[in-house]
């Protein structure tokens, strides 16, 4: 179908809520879901769109097709799962091919609580499903020290129950044992205590301490979890932590006061979808798969989301907290991530880090070649400079360059930085060399100048990016920007150019200590009486520094030069 025939299809949708599904010559390509169908899908034949992946998009559509539906949430839950149903090409993926353990109640033939990971619902009462089984089984042991008539294994040893008290007992407190499940303490800690008051009233104290000891397991178990405010109750929170490829999006199910649940799921852009709309996704199929009935949705800013759930987005407080614990939640998961990617595949790993940084530097390509300088003296003496190389993230240590500044007199580091810049690039052009695609220079803005000055001499502008690095704040100086470009402290760019200039730092020290070394050395040498050309060069060679020379024994000295050249050389040493 051609693209004015696309067009005029979409003119002809009803504007109605329901579920919009693009087709190539094949497959469905891509799964949305509007408000108003006719308004949505006409903007992607209208607009000009600035994703490369989203025009595209647009260019491989051949065919339409809709599904109308009563309410916007409707459409939320529908568009949902069809796209875990067909995994279009141009969706983003939900992650996460795991089945989760369920807690299931059985009532005939004998009561019995246990964990499973296939639901069979004709079996029992299923509830769930746990992020882990850890969180499942301690929930079933915490059932079973309450409720010990539910433990099968002590009751054969002990021959305490019969079927009969067990299916009494079991009727009797089914209600508190589904509130445990579903994480509302509050009501089995307030049944237990009106149980203990009912027992001590009359006089019944063994059966009160009884419930006095399940009340201290519960209290126990609930000193464990995350607990926020009292106050807040039945509510879901939900984090979004983004890098150029992936979303980590965290939910937290708190319920009387406390976190029963903690769940990340990791999302594969396939379009460069807002953050909204990967959140708002997010929401609705983490809701499902967890069945939430909370009516309350905590985010960190607005979603679109049927009215029929109260959104809050805090500002402050204890809500405000719990929406930094989820997001503390995510970044955790996706360190977790990056560090088995980095093991299992280094190269991926680095692409990544590349591309960050693109974006993070606001480069035009991925600085696969950096190059990072620094200069180093001492009151303007022994003028040195270093270079070093990182290739795809990484230090090239072969390809490490030292530099004397020439010519330059006193300490002028716009100078030296401007001569070694040029000096570098120079030489690449003149031996066929590639070029960086990023240089770091160790300063503010009067180094970056020195060194853009450099460029624009060798008409390299336009191939070789530069920025400046400046240490107090670790402020990011592009080329005519006046202000500043601040990174976040904790990201993998801010942490791979610090790593960029603390070697580059560390190399030009070196260098420089090496020279003054070697010249307070020769300085020294040049002194003593019987020692020539020859000679000076292996005493160089052999003790490299003065200092060590004057600390030497007459015997070692006899041993490398002689006996009368060698206490010659040690009285004029000691004198």
């Amino acid at each position: 179908m051609e693209k004015s025939d696309l067009h005029i299809q979409s003119k002809s949708l009803p504007e109605l809520p329901g579920v919009y599904q693009f087709y190539d010559d094949e497959k469905i390509i891509y799964i949305g879901k509007a408000k108003n169908l006719k308004k949505r899908v006409s903007s992607y034949f209208t607009k000009t769109h600035e994703s490369k992946k989203t025009r595209l998009l647009v260019k491989s559509i051949k065919k339409i097709e809709k599904i109308v539906v009563d309410t916007e949430m409707d459409a939320l839950l529908l568009e949902n799962n069809l796209i875990k149903k067909y995994q279009p090409k141009y969706n983003i993926l939900l992650k996460d091919d795991k089945s989760y353990p369920w807690i299931c109640i059985v009532k005939d033939p004998i009561p019995d609580i246990f964990y499973t990971r296939k639901v069979e619902r004709r079996r029992g009462e299923y509830y769930g499903p746990f992020t882990n089984v850890y969180s499942a089984r301690f929930l079933i042991k915490l059932i079973k020290d309450i409720y010990p008539f539910l433990n099968h294994e002590l009751n054969h040893m002990i021959k305490k129950e019969t079927e009969d008290t067990i299916k009494i007992k079991f009727s009797e407190n089914i209600k508190s044992i589904r509130h445990l499940i579903k994480g509302h303490f509050k009501k089995s800690i307030d049944e237990l205590k009106n149980k203990m008051d009912a027992f001590s009233e009359n006089l019944k104290y063994e059966e009160a301490q009884e419930v006095k000891d399940k009340l201290d397991i519960l209290y126990n178990y609930q000193a464990k979890s995350t607990i926020v405010n009292s106050k807040i109750s039945d509510i879901d929170v939900f984090a979004l932590v983004t890098d150029q490829t992936h979303a980590y999006v965290n939910y937290l199910q708190i319920s009387y006061g406390a976190v029963i649940r903690s769940f990340t799921l990791e999302i594969k852009k396939r379009l460069e979808e807002a953050d909204e709309e990967i959140l708002r996704l997010a929401v609705v199929e983490l809701k499902q798969r967890f069945h939430s009935q909370s009516k309350e949705v905590v985010v960190p800013f607005k979603v679109s989301l049927p009215k029929t759930l109260k959104i809050s987005v805090p500002k402050s407080g204890d809500k405000k907290k719990l929406i930094e614990l989820s997001e503390r939640n995510a970044k955790f998961y996706r360190i977790d991530k990056l560090k088995q990617i980095k093991i299992v595949d280094p190269e991926a790993h680095g692409i990544r880090i590349m591309e960050q940084a693109k974006r993070d530097l606001q480069l035009k390509n991925q600085p696969l070649q950096i190059e990072c300088f620094d200069n180093s003296n001492l009151m303007g003496t022994n003028p040195v400079a270093s270079c070093v190389v990182f290739k795809n993230g990484k230090p090239s240590k072969k390809d490490y360059r030292h530099f004397k500044i020439k010519n330059i007199e006193g300490p002028d580091d716009f100078a030296s930085m401007e001569q070694v810049i040029s000096r570098r690039l120079s030489r690449l052009l003149k031996e066929n060399k590639p070029l960086p695609n990023l240089i770091i220079v160790d300063g503010g803005k009067g180094q970056l100048s020195a060194g853009l000055k450099s460029i624009k001499k060798l008409k390299l502008e336009k191939k070789v990016a530069i920025i400046g690095i400046a240490k107090k704040l670790e402020e990011i100086f592009k080329p005519n920007d006046k202000l500043p470009l601040y990174i976040d402290k904790k990201s993998e760019t801010l942490k791979l150019i610090q790593q960029l200039r603390n070697e580059a730092h560390r190399f030009a020290i070196n260098f420089h200590r090496d020279i003054r070394s070697k010249d307070a050395l020769k300085s020294g040498i040049d002194d003593l009486i019987g020692i020539g050309p020859i000679l000076k060069e292996k005493l160089l060679k052999k003790y490299k520094s003065f200092i060590r020379l004057k600390e030497l024994d007459e015997e070692e000295l006899i041993n490398f030069l002689g006996k009368a050249r060698g206490s010659s050389v040690f009285n004029q040493l000691r004198n």
